[in-house]
């Protein structure tokens, strides 16, 4: 009752200092890490009280998967590199440690005996990075997305300027002083245009950057989490690999970051068309995180969840 209670505090401490910190818009690095240690108390307070590694269901994982933000959120500033993932990670913790507060998952706050096929010492290892890997592929993707908004909305700018040279230039006939003002002004909204457009391009670079770096380390992580659920499926089941939806959508996500980091690493690909790619990602992700969890089929069953009436 006391580890029941303390886990109930500890959960909405968490929700709420990130919801206030998020609402005025002061995400400092004392907040985030005043939060990730209540999730991480959250966490160490399921483990003992329930007696296995807090990952058995969907609640647990998507907690779990707030926490993996919390540290992708911490670690740069932690280095004080100046980045944007803070745009991207804090309201992600806060999506994330909401959903898995509100009253949907509510049949699953309370802890579970582990069904047979998850009394593994494999599951640490297996579902942990598993979902690290999507919390760091989730940032790194929607990095991606941010650049395509960016480089969307930078050629209808360009676009519009054209047409407004274009009929300026049609108007330098009805007076010559309208005109010689109308260069002037031209000149100078070029410059402010050619100032924004390069600290522009130095924004999209960054996103670039830092959506391949982070995708990367998503990558590590998937890669190592397919593998050693390879070795505890044969334990558990007889075979390294079934084919069932969650097995199936994991491929599927490793290779759609596969083909990314391929087209990254050639120079005519970087930028827009990569990020392509890595959007694309971030909804395979979804299907596989939690579109497969719908359909309560297949081995990995055990991960479904019905929404509370």
């Amino acid at each position: 009752m006391i580890f029941s209670t303390l886990e109930h505090i500890l959960t909405h401490i968490s929700f709420s200092i990130v919801s206030i910190v998020i609402t005025i818009y002061l995400m400092t690095l004392l907040g985030m890490i005043a939060t990730f240690f209540c999730i991480t108390g959250l966490l160490v307070t399921r483990w003992i009280y329930s007696e296995h590694f807090p990952l058995s269901d969907l609640y647990e994982s998507l907690i779990f998967l707030s926490w993996g933000f919390s540290i992708i959120h911490m670690v740069p500033k932690i280095w004080n590199h100046k980045n944007d993932l803070s745009a991207i990670t804090a309201p992600s913790t806060i999506f994330t440690q909401g959903f898995a507060t509100s009253g949907l998952l509510t049949e699953m706050h309370q802890s579970t005996i582990l069904v047979p096929a998850l009394q593994s010492q494999w599951l640490m290892m297996h579902v942990s990075m598993m979902i690290l890997s999507y919390a760091a592929l989730l940032c790194g993707s929607l990095l991606s997305v941010s650049l395509l908004v960016i480089t969307f909305r930078k050629s209808l700018g360009v676009f519009g300027k054209n047409n407004h040279s274009l009929i300026g230039l049609f108007s330098f006939d009805f007076d010559e002083i309208q005109y010689v003002n109308e260069r002037s002004n031209a000149l100078l909204n070029n410059s402010l245009l050619l100032f924004r457009n390069y600290h522009r391009y130095q924004l999209i670079q960054q996103l670039d950057r830092w959506s391949y770096r982070v995708i990367s380390l998503g990558f590590i992580f998937l890669t190592i989490g397919i593998l050693s659920g390879a070795v505890w499926a044969n334990e558990a089941w007889g075979s390294y690999w079934n084919w069932d939806p969650k097995e199936t959508w994991a491929f599927i996500t490793w290779t759609i970051f596969a083909i990314y980091l391929h087209i990254r690493t050639n120079q005519n690909f970087q930028g827009t068309n990569s990020a392509i790619v890595a959007s694309m990602g971030f909804l395979i992700i979804w299907v596989c995180y939690f579109g497969v969890n719908l359909l309560g089929i297949g081995l990995h069953s055990y991960g479904s969840f019905t929404l509370a009436s």
